[in-house]
């Protein structure tokens, strides 16, 4: 009997959440599904987009979106000697190893 209280409970927070992210595509979503990627479709673009609001703020999230489709400029951010560059590049590799590990098939 309790199981099913919780998972109601659990059901009815979640589901708004995620109704919202399907009505409207975050940024990394869009890059990913503008991606050449084969490995890229609309249902693992959505997932590796809810990792990036689990793990990414909102100026973290475009910036990562910019560099999923721009080799050099990720390769840029990598070699910079800049602290804040340093800091977002561990952000946007933990999200990496996330996505990775939450959407593989």
């Amino acid at each position: 009997m309790q199981k099913s209280t919780v998972a109601g409970a659990v059901l009815a927070f979640a589901l708004p959440l995620f109704a919202a992210t399907a009505a409207t595509a975050g940024p990394v979503e869009r890059a990913c599904n503008r991606s050449d990627s084969a490995s890229a479709n609309r249902a693992v673009c959505a997932c590796i987009q809810q990792v990036a609001d689990m793990t990414l703020k909102g100026s973290d999230q475009r910036r990562a979106a910019k560099l999923m489709n721009d080799p050099d400029k990720a390769h840029e951010v990598w070699l910079s000697k800049r602290d804040a560059d340093d800091a977002f590049w561990e952000r946007y590799k933990a999200f990496g190893a996330a996505a990775q590990s939450y959407c593989a098939g």
